[in-house]
């Protein structure tokens, strides 16, 4: 399986939080599947870090290659399917997520029910 982590998922992971569910973990875990890490979710991190709002690992690049997790890039055409999107959801990196993920083809792993209106695969975090 090709899984793309939502941010929330992402940072559960890094810091063993115990909201990200067993099921998820074992995915996240199993070596047989690929995990992805978009380039949105770092710059989100970054982002909300800067702003006193979230606690990340300080060397992020560094966890995430230490995770043995994929980078993924964001390109153009990812940003032109993004902005094409219906607006179920209006939250700019959750929309870049969404179409990194149909775009590929990736299964998400969120704990956001709005990601089910575009039709994406989805893992939720908390199973």
């Amino acid at each position: 399986m090709r899984l793309l982590l939502d941010t929330h998922a992402l940072l559960w992971w890094l810091t063993d939080d115990p909201q990200l569910g067993a099921a998820a973990r074992a995915h996240i875990a199993d070596g047989a599947n690929t995990v992805f890490v978009s380039a949105a979710s770092a710059w989100e991190i970054e982002i909300k870090r800067a702003l006193g709002k979230l606690y990340a690992p300080a060397d992020l690049a560094s966890a995430i290659e230490r995770s043995d997790f994929e980078p993924l890039p964001i390109s153009i055409d990812h940003g032109i399917a993004a902005g094409r999107l219906p607006p179920h959801h209006s939250d700019p990196f959750d929309r870049i997520l969404i179409a990194q993920g149909m775009a590929e083809p990736l299964v998400i792993v969120t704990k956001d029910p709005a990601f089910g209106a575009y039709g994406v695969a989805l893992l939720d975090a908390r199973s």
